[in-house]
């Protein structure tokens, strides 16, 4: 965003300076024209910021869905170390009572 304030002023700048240049840098009265160039700048301005605004937008929701992905795969991550633990455990210690094995059946 700071970057986007830094460039209007610029255009902003360069806009005034060019308009200066084409009046011989004299105003001696505001006419029809004058008004037309004013709305036309806005217009673009207008233009402008709309396809950045929507394009920063768009990068940042997207930026959103990738964190959010993270923190769910991250999650998910701990899940499944959490049953492998689990099962390496059990694994280690798979029947600790050995007088009530299956076998004892027979």
């Amino acid at each position: 965003m700071k970057n986007l304030t830094i460039i209007g002023i610029l255009l902003l700048g360069i806009s005034g300076l060019l308009f200066y240049m084409t009046t011989n840098l004299e105003v001696e009265e505001f006419t029809l024209s004058h008004f037309m160039g004013i709305m036309g700048g806005v217009g673009i301005g207008l233009i402008i910021g709309g396809i950045v605004g929507y394009v920063s937008k768009g990068s940042s929701i997207k930026a959103e869905q990738k964190r959010k992905e993270l923190q769910r795969l991250q999650q998910e991550k701990i899940e499944i170390e959490q049953q492998a633990a689990e099962l390496a455990q059990q694994n280690v210690n798979p029947n600790p009572n050995p007088n009530n094995s299956e076998n004892s059946n027979l």
